[in-house]
């Protein structure tokens, strides 16, 4: 695979200047699809401006922690995406990847206390010998757990300890985050469900959007802080 991406073909959700530069890095396969995610190195180089270029970059990494979602990480190209949480302990600054609400992945600064969890969305679940449950997450983690849930809820995991703290049922009147559409970025209520259709109300008004780019967040307000 290259190592490279024509700039003009990257995902909608890559906030870039297309016309700046003709590649950009390519990501490497990992636990984000790319329309979620972006390389390490472009982010501290293009986002967080701690570094001018990606050798530079790569030179921060071998010399200094940097911890996504609790792990750390030395490749420039690891795609780090959607509520991934960035520690640099040295700075002791945390960051969490969202969506504005242009639907354009974006780095918000959070607190220490918060980095320590993610939401993590229910994709899938796996029936394992002897009738434990593993349960498939939307960033590729799959943990076995006693934790009822169902595909569409979000589980809080706690990234310290490897385990899932609650549970958020998907069901009318929480708030959901969008993750894709015309209103990818926005948060609301989901009013009512219908199939694979539903309807939440947004800013005072209901919208209808599919149920696959539901994402919960929390009962009345969110888990994680979200960009005001």
């Amino acid at each position: 695979m290259k190592n490279h991406l024509k700039a003009i073909a990257v995902p909608k959700t890559w906030p870039i200047d297309r016309k700046k530069n003709v590649y950009i890095t390519r990501p490497k396969p990992g636990t984000h699809k790319l329309y979620f995610g972006m390389p390490l190195g472009v982010i501290l180089r293009d986002f967080l401006h701690l570094t001018s270029t990606i050798r530079e970059a790569g030179k921060l990494l071998n010399n200094n922690e940097l911890l996504v979602d609790g792990k750390r990480v030395k490749d420039t190209r690891a795609i780090v995406g959607l509520f991934d949480a960035i520690s640099i302990p040295n700075t002791k600054q945390n960051f969490r990847i969202l969506l504005d609400k242009k639907g354009r992945l974006t780095i918000h600064e959070i607190d220490a206390k918060e980095s320590k969890i993610k939401p993590c969305k229910v994709i899938n679940k796996t029936i394992l010998p002897k009738g434990k449950i593993q349960i498939n997450l939307y960033d590729g983690r799959n943990i076995t757990s006693d934790q009822k849930c169902a595909v569409g809820d979000t589980v809080v995991f706690d990234t310290t300890k490897n385990t899932i703290s609650t549970v958020l049922e998907l069901k009318p009147g929480v708030l959901i985050f969008l993750t894709q559409g015309k209103h990818a970025g926005n948060v609301g209520e989901l009013v009512e469900l219908n199939g694979e259709k539903a309807i939440c109300k947004l800013n005072g008004e209901n919208i209808e959007t599919t149920k696959k780019y539901l994402f919960v967040l929390g009962e009345k307000k969110p888990v994680i802080k979200l960009m005001e």
